[in-house]
């Protein structure tokens, strides 16, 4: 797998408080996987065939349609029927909870420098640990991942509420109940079986790795080559005006100049890709079920206290790219803001924003017996919320709140390239 170099200006003038020349940093390098490979990441990445009971693929919860994401604040996942705001609940498997954080987009993830995944950071490239990768398995965690992009393109398959199913609805949700995961003959093992008895799965396998077996990793492998060709993204306006091909709107420069000046954003969202690819707390209010253990009664999503253990970490999450943020709505972890501009606004005054939030500025499909508002009733749980934020409280005018709009609108480039199959090897239906 190759690497090419995207080689542009690397460095402008940055009007704030006062002139000083930032370097956005070295040039990004991406991956540049074979053709045949994306081919094939294709059709997996849209075939439910790897979801427990067949019925949600990758792309159901990462449609191009929606941004690479699901264009809702907290998804419906295993037990849900349609595609963004139009998916309901199967009433016939009625899911058990919504997803507890919102979906990740896409873009950019074959850009080297990705190398932490999860809201969380669960995931990540480390040197230290075994096959150069940590992960929520540990020790267990097989060999075979060619990076940490195709270690987590395959975890939500091990979810019940995202594509394995729940308790004993199929051998997958069984195996992932009874903890049987990557051992031989567990989940994943279930799930290659799957994709090698489909003949046309198996030749197109044979045609890139003669005489392999169709392994887990090697589905994972595909699919992660389809990802970073796919949403490559690095030709939107602003990068074509860093390259000194085009200019970027006035109101659109201004925002740029509050960006990395005045309104510091730049601080975290930092870079060609806008993020620092660590984790803070912004004060976002927590709604939904939150990130817990089955076993655990509370609603807290503690963040990257979660994986670390350090106190110092809750309510941490880390920072998003902002690429094709105009596409990707709603946002925050949880998705508790459905627009653009309420997320800039909280991010003014997070503590004010924290205290004065509703429920109605998120966007979440109707799911009978949700305690979406429960995290929000709690004081406690709104005042330790509030003490980890780290943002200062800045004043913008609304002029300037629009200028920052523009420029995060000239970071928009929707790239896309084989698009949607039209259907799928196993002949299961496709998300169009």
């Amino acid at each position: 797998m190759g690497v090419r170099l995207f080689i542009p200006i690397i460095s402008f003038l940055i009007a704030g408080t006062s002139a000083n020349a930032q370097e956005l940093g070295p040039p990004p390098t991406f991956l540049e996987p074979d053709f045949h490979r994306v081919e094939l990441g294709q059709l997996l990445f849209y075939d439910p065939v790897l979801s427990g009971n067949k019925n949600i693929s990758c792309a159901t919860c990462h449609h191009p349609r929606l941004g690479t994401s699901d264009g809702l604040s907290l998804g419906i996942g295993e037990g849900g029927i349609g595609l963004g705001t139009e998916r309901t609940l199967d009433t016939q498997n009625t899911p058990e909870q919504r997803i507890p954080r919102n979906s990740p987009a896409l873009w950019n993830l074959g850009a080297t420098e990705f190398a932490t995944f999860f809201h969380d950071g669960r995931l990540e490239a480390d040197p230290t640990q075994p096959n150069g990768i940590r992960t929520p398995l540990g020790t267990h965690m097989r060999s075979g991942f060619q990076s940490a992009l195709a270690a987590q393109a395959m975890f939500p398959v091990l979810s019940p509420d995202e594509m394995a199913g729940h308790y004993s609805e199929n051998d997958v949700s069984e195996a992932v109940r009874l903890g049987l995961l990557t051992q031989q003959g567990g989940a994943w093992d279930l799930i290659a079986a799957r994709v090698a008895a489909i003949p046309e799965y198996k030749q197109r396998f044979d045609a890139i790795t003669p005489g392999s077996e169709i392994s887990f990793t090697a589905i994972a492998n595909v699919i992660a080559d389809f990802i970073a060709f796919e949403w490559r993204a690095d030709n939107s306006p602003f990068d074509r005006a860093m390259r000194g091909e085009d200019a970027l709107s006035k109101n659109a420069e201004f925002g740029m100049h509050l960006f990395f000046g005045k309104a510091g954003c730049s601080s975290c969202h930092a870079g060609w890709f806008q993020t620092d690819h660590k984790f803070h707390s912004i004060g976002l209010p927590q709604i939904g079920p939150g990130k817990a253990a089955r076993f655990e009664s509370h609603v807290r999503d503690d963040g990257r206290l979660r994986v670390t253990g350090r106190a110092e970490d809750a309510f941490t999450f880390r920072t998003p790219s902002l690429r094709n943020v105009t596409l990707t709505a709603p946002y925050g972890h949880n998705g508790a803001f459905a627009r653009l501009e309420d997320i800039v606004r909280h991010h003014l005054d997070p503590v004010t924003s924290l205290r004065n939030y509703t429920v109605e500025m998120a966007l979440l499909p109707d799911f009978p017996g949700s305690e979406d508002e429960t995290p929000l009733l709690e004081q406690q749980h709104l005042d330790a919320i509030a003490n980890s934020n780290s943002l200062s409280k800045i004043t913008l005018t609304d002029h300037e709140v629009d200028a920052l709009l523009s420029f995060l609108a000239s970071l928009e480039d929707p790239a896309q390239r084989l698009g949607v199959p039209a259907q799928v090897p196993s002949g299961l239906p496709v998300d169009q």
